[in-house]
């Protein structure tokens, strides 16, 4: 089965560079790689390319203008452009581990869509390690545990893969369980919902709508933590001039029991 791995960017190029450079180092190759690109300038499509001449998959940049924070639209866009029958999104700034695609392809399930897992790093160990190129995915668990003592990374425990088999589907109606940077579902059920609403503009709950409404669908999620946690770089956060609209906004939609997009994937066709 191909997997398209979408990774959402924006005006980040360093951060994306070295995710791309994570994804080149998979142990799992039948994947192809597309950039949901929000409207970057140009840097980081030359990062795209620069990736491109060394990516041992395919790799595909999508770009749409820059008219604000359009995250449901752009991964929309990357949706239909995919071949894969199987998505993981990822965001541009999380830093996957040799076995991410994977541990997603092993949780893939039809009617169930993987929530995975994050570490957090500092600002400051951000910033070192984007300088100076240090290659993260690399590293071992003990090396990890060692970094979060010294206060570079944030719960290291959560690393290890363990096989947590039906315990990972507890909770499966929670919404709040989906983590918008590191998740995946089969093209099916993405289709089944409508992919992801425009109306969801500027930062705030585009991915808590898509949770809610694949739930709604009858389609349940699945905990991939322990198993696909991704090293998540620092950055500052986004500003919130859309978030009580948007919170609004996914309130009613939950009440409503809506599963389809109102503006969604199938324009795109």
């Amino acid at each position: 089965m191909l997997i398209s791995v979408v990774v959402a960017t924006y005006n980040r190029p360093d951060a994306l560079a070295a995710v791309l450079r994570s994804l080149g180092k998979q142990d799992d190759y039948q994947f192809e790689v597309v950039v949901a690109d929000d409207g970057s300038t140009p840097d980081t499509e030359a990062v795209v390319k620069s990736a491109q001449s060394a990516s041992p998959v395919p790799l595909s940049h999508v770009w749409q203008e820059d008219t604000g924070f359009r995250l449901a639209a752009v991964r929309n866009r990357a949706t239909a452009r995919a071949c894969g029958d199987y998505l993981i999104y990822l965001d541009g700034d999380c830093v996957v581990r040799r076995h991410f695609v994977r541990a997603h392809r092993d949780l893939a399930e039809t009617g169930w869509c993987v929530t995975g897992g994050r570490v957090l790093l500092s600002e400051t160990f951000t910033r070192a390690i984007l300088a100076d190129g240090t290659a993260i995915e690399d590293w071992s668990i003990a090396g990890a545990t060692f970094a979060a003592v010294q206060g570079k990374v944030n719960r290291a425990m959560s690393l290890p893969r363990l096989p947590l088999g039906p315990l990972r589907k507890v909770g499966g109606r929670r919404w709040q369980r989906l983590r918008g940077c590191n998740f995946s579902a089969y093209r099916s059920d993405i289709e089944r919902v409508n992919g992801f609403d425009e109306c969801f503009q500027g930062w705030g709950f585009e991915d808590s709508d898509f949770a809610a409404r694949l739930i709604a669908a009858g389609v349940r999620l699945k905990n991939g933590r322990l198993a696909t946690n991704v090293y998540h770089l620092w950055h500052r956060e986004h500003g919130r001039t859309a978030h009580d609209e948007n919170w609004q906004r996914l309130q009613a939609r939950i009440n409503a029991r809506e599963t389809r997009a109102q503006i969604g994937l199938d324009q795109y066709r």
